[in-house]
């Protein structure tokens, strides 16, 4: 009788699926796995950019975190495009320096410009910065670059202007292969693969959320009406100095024919 019950129940299915031409599957076959190793391959990617210090010279600090501590980190790098906007300059000296004493990984991607020039006369630049593990964080990521304003045109009223950073690509290279590039990645960037490494990488371009949207810096500026109070204190001063070396030279110098 058993047998005969099993056979009638498989008919009823067949001709319930020859009816409606589907098969009414249990809800929990399409339900989200519920492993937590799959769920924290798809965690968010945290990044924090922040300016310290105060004046025209200013550090940019980067801080990414990873939803999950996730072991597989250990064999990655992590590669920060930064865009430096017009109104600011890296100076390319002082990143040299900063390597030497083992800083910071930064270097620049643009060329031919000018540290010197004003804001007007300026254009974006680039610059890539190999973030370094935090010793603190198993899953965190930091990077530092120093950058500095730019003079800008005087204003006629207002006596400052402001200069947005935006946030930047977020580069990352595996040795092998992990799910959560899978989840994480949108596309590839070539870039070199190390500092001193002129090998090029297929960078993943890595999908983030970011604290801010962006970083809004407050830099002063002069006023149009101060330019011939400005103009007239610098020429006496100029003729002043000038005098008095002049005076130096020939009252001390010993001049032989």
């Amino acid at each position: 009788m058993a047998a005969c019950a099993v056979a009638v129940r498989a008919v009823a299915w067949l001709l319930l699926w020859a009816v409606t031409g589907r098969t009414r599957w249990p809800a929990t076959a399409f339900t989200a796995p519920s492993d937590p190793g799959i769920r924290a391959t798809c965690s968010e990617i945290i990044l924090r950019q922040e300016v310290l210090k105060d004046g025209f010279h200013r550090d940019l600090l980067i801080k990414v975190k990873f939803g999950e501590s996730i072991e597989d980190l250990q064999t990655c790098r992590l590669l920060i495009k930064q865009y430096i906007p017009a109104g600011l300059f890296v100076d390319p000296y002082e990143l040299a320096s900063l390597r030497e004493r083992n800083i910071t990984e930064a270097v620049m991607v643009s060329e031919n410009f000018n540290i010197e020039a004003p804001n007007y006369l300026s254009k974006e630049t680039e610059v890539l910065i190999y973030a370094r593990q935090d010793s603190q964080c198993i899953d965190c990521f930091q990077a530092f670059l120093p950058v500095h304003y730019r003079y800008h045109r005087p204003h006629s009223k207002d006596g400052e202007t402001f200069v947005i950073v935006n946030n930047p690509d977020l580069l990352m290279y595996c040795d092998q292969e992990f799910p959560i590039l899978k989840c994480w990645a949108q596309s590839e960037v070539a870039a070199p693969c190390a500092l001193k490494n002129r090998d090029i990488c297929q960078w993943n371009n890595m999908k983030y959320k970011s604290v801010y949207k962006n970083v809004t810096l407050q830099v002063p500026v002069g006023l149009t009406i101060h330019t011939s109070l400005v103009c007239s204190v610098t020429l006496l001063i100029t003729i002043l100095c000038s005098t008095l070396i002049l005076v130096a030279v020939f009252k001390y110098g010993h001049f032989s024919l």
